[in-house]
């Protein structure tokens, strides 16, 4: 079934329906992930968006429920150049289109995904719009219109989870990936899930050792997220240990009076350089994120573009990767090590 994408400038390229069929529009944005398309499908970081994949080919080992990042696709809509139907890996339980179609995302197959990737690096991020009919102007308009909203509230906890261990971190969840909170149990952690407006005076309730701020989507400066700025601002003056991921690392800096900017087309993919201050260090990481923190005193930073990718605050800090997701496999893992170590450090006064 032939299908359409019409970008918000008025550029469409045809292909096929890949998926549910239907409609999908939002921020249209790639990732160059070689692998890992499970994982990205499923991160919640790409609420409101439609991802670009830039390897041409996705799904060859078909769909694996226990690499999901979380339980639900984070995405409005999927972009691929050859889409795999016949899978083979011996985990796999079936096939790319057909899991697309259960969950009910309208996906794009057969485009020139190389020429869509380098439109959006030269007129920067933009919105489209995915339709089964050939686009009108109507169309166009709604690409234009679109904007994401209230994005941490759709993808956060309803309420409170725990696990068993030594010691307790309430970990804030603004869209968090599974393997947060994975990597926290592996290191004795009794991790508590808690939804994203949870106030200040409820978390040093439950008398955490330290606080971990997940990833998530959006805007970090949108008006809805000053509550939990506050929050945030709160919880550093307690003195808790703090330890911030992606959205995290920016609505930290916020709560710290650094600003944030959104960048021209984001860091997307398991290959971004990070270069750790002060040292002759450069890690591999995993990133998906379209904003960046302004600030000179950066503890780590992007070699291609010089970009802020962590602050340090002392008893508290935070990077802009996900040393979580085994971007080098498993560079920037240390820093959970990091954070334990500031927690049992803070814990011994």
């Amino acid at each position: 079934m032939s299908a359409y994408l019409v970008l918000e400038d008025g550029t469409v390229f045809e292909g096929q329906m890949l998926g549910a069929t239907g409609e999908a529009t939002g921020e249209l944005v790639f990732t160059t992930g070689m692998a890992g398309y499970l994982e990205t499908l499923t991160d919640p970081s790409y609420y409101g968006q439609i991802i670009v994949q830039t390897f041409p080919l996705i799904g060859n080992y078909g769909v694996i429920p226990d690499d999901f990042e979380s339980a639900s696709i984070g995405a409005r809509g999927y972009i691929v150049k050859h889409p795999c139907e016949t899978p083979s890996n011996f985990r796999s339980e079936g096939v790319l289109h057909a899991f697309l179609k259960e969950r009910g995302i309208v996906g794009l197959s057969g485009i020139d995904t190389r020429a869509l990737t380098k439109r959006i690096r030269e007129r920067g991020v933009m919105n489209g719009r995915i339709t089964g009919a050939p686009p009108t102007q109507t169309d166009i308009d709604a690409a234009r219109a679109y904007k994401i909203q209230n994005s941490v509230a759709a993808v956060s906890s309803r309420q409170t989870q725990r696990t068993d261990g030594a010691r307790r971190v309430v970990l804030m969840d603004f869209g968090a990936k599974r393997g947060i909170a994975e990597a926290l149990a592996a290191r004795g952690c009794a991790v508590w899930t808690v939804p994203f407006d949870v106030s200040a005076e409820e978390i040093l309730r439950m008398n955490p050792v330290g606080v971990m701020l997940s990833n998530g989507p959006g805007d970090p400066a949108a008006p809805e997220n000053e509550g939990i700025v506050g929050v945030i601002r709160m919880l550093m003056n307690s003195g808790i240990p703090i330890f911030g991921i992606c959205l995290g690392h920016q609505l930290m800096a916020l709560a710290n009076g650094y600003p944030t900017r959104k960048l021209k087309f984001g860091h997307r993919g398991a290959n971004q350089p990070v270069k750790e201050a002060g040292t002759d260090s450069v890690y591999i990481t995993s990133q998906n994120h379209g904003y960046e923190v302004v600030a000179e005193n950066s503890s780590f930073v992007n070699v291609n573009d010089g970009s802020c990718e962590g602050l340090d605050y002392g008893r508290s800090f935070s990077v802009q990767f996900h040393p979580e997701a085994k971007g080098g496999p498993l560079d920037t893992a240390f820093l959970f090590d990091r954070f334990i170590e500031r927690m049992d450090e803070h814990a011994a006064g």
